[in-house]
């Protein structure tokens, strides 16, 4: 059993925007899959089961020690890349959206790079912290690299360029946390500046049609850029108050692009306007500042940076989904935390949170 001085400290504010933000989840979703007109859908179900597993798996995790997983860092670290590799598998890979990142587990497909995030997060905080305020010349700087350069390169083989950047942007912030010396975020910046035009000639034909679409939004004839329109009238014309739930025209009509994952805010602000789009808003800077807060409170370096890895996760999926149903983020397919539709996503948020909740209740030693 969990100590009651424990369960004190547990973050209800969190919990309280959790169940929210899974609340208008299952509307929205509702919604986009026209439940007036079929009934209740095979995802609305899904997802509340998904949800529902994920509750379980809350509660498992806040028994455990989080510093236990610090003791199967390496093993963690490994079991992720092999995860990865199982794409590759006849039989049990399975292509779809035009990437190699799903596994065939019979009734349900799953997503490995989702889960790996997790993994990786729980691996790299142990590796940054035996290297806490080491990280001033190349040669600290190279071991770092290498360990977050493998699974980011293979996700991005499968090619995922979306989940690709989360891992990026985990490992930045994390690196970041731990110290990394000022001098070498700014050449970081110059370089990655200077390597864009060379990372657009390696990538895969429909990722740099994905960036030329963003760069001229006005071109139509280019994939994407309809539907990302699409989106923009959806948004707008949900004006303050919105259409109502149903009533999106929109989406009705199907004029949306995986409406109910990859542009689900997009019909939060047709159907609930300005208005629920600052709902949304408000409660994702809540969930964050929360996250922050236990960061900062956390009793160890190795939970701190755990959680600036969740928060770092959970901030670049937020502002990319978002932001690329506005037209202000290229097209890439990065769900919206705890709102699209896909069991592995929202399991895998699920799974962040408890680990989250885990560390703030630990925040203090217990003397017994």
């Amino acid at each position: 059993m969990i100590d009651k001085k424990l369960m004190k400290h547990i973050d209800i504010k969190m919990i309280f925007v959790v169940i929210a933000l899974f609340l208008i989840s299952i509307m929205m979703i509702s919604s986009a899959t026209h439940v007036l007109k079929y009934g209740l859908t095979k995802k609305v179900e899904i997802q509340t089961i998904s949800f529902l597993i994920g509750i379980v798996a809350v509660i498992l995790i806040l028994f455990i020690d989080y510093n236990k997983f610090s003791d199967f860092a390496k093993g963690i670290y490994i079991g992720s890349i092999l995860l990865l590799l199982c794409v590759y598998i006849p039989g049990l890979g399975k292509v779809q959206y035009g990437a190699r990142s799903w596994l065939n587990l019979g009734p349900i497909d799953m997503q490995p790079s989702e889960i790996v995030k997790i993994g990786f997060i729980l691996s790299f905080a142990k590796f940054l912290e035996v290297r806490q305020n080491k990280l001033d010349t190349v040669k600290d700087l190279i071991p770092v690299g290498l360990y977050a350069l493998v699974p980011i390169l293979l996700v991005l083989k499968e090619p995922d360029l979306g989940n690709a950047l989360v891992f990026v942007v985990i490992a930045l912030g994390m690196t970041f946390s731990a110290g990394l010396n000022y001098k070498w975020i700014k050449k970081g910046l110059i370089l990655a500046i200077m390597g864009v035009p060379i990372a657009y000639k390696f990538m895969e034909p429909h990722q740099r049609i994905r960036i030329d679409a963003f760069l001229h939004p006005s071109d139509l004839s280019l994939p994407g850029n309809y539907h990302v329109m699409q989106s923009k009238i959806a948004i707008g014309s949900g004006q303050l108050l919105g259409k109502g739930l149903y009533h999106g025209t929109q989406n009705n009509n199907n004029f949306l692009p995986v409406q109910e994952s990859d542009f689900i805010f997009a019909v939060i602000g047709e159907e609930f306007g300005l208005l629920g789009g600052i709902v949304v808003l408000i409660l994702y800077f809540i969930f964050l500042y929360r996250m922050i807060k236990i960061a900062k409170d956390a009793k160890d370096r190795y939970g701190s940076l755990i959680v600036i890895g969740i928060t770092s996760m959970f901030a670049f999926q937020i502002f990319e989904n978002i932001g690329m149903t506005m037209g202000v983020m290229p097209v890439t397919g990065v769900t919206l935390s705890f709102l699209s539709y896909g069991g592995t996503s929202i399991l895998t948020n699920m799974i962040a949170l408890g680990i989250v909740l885990n560390i703030g209740m630990r925040r203090q030693k217990i003397n017994f």
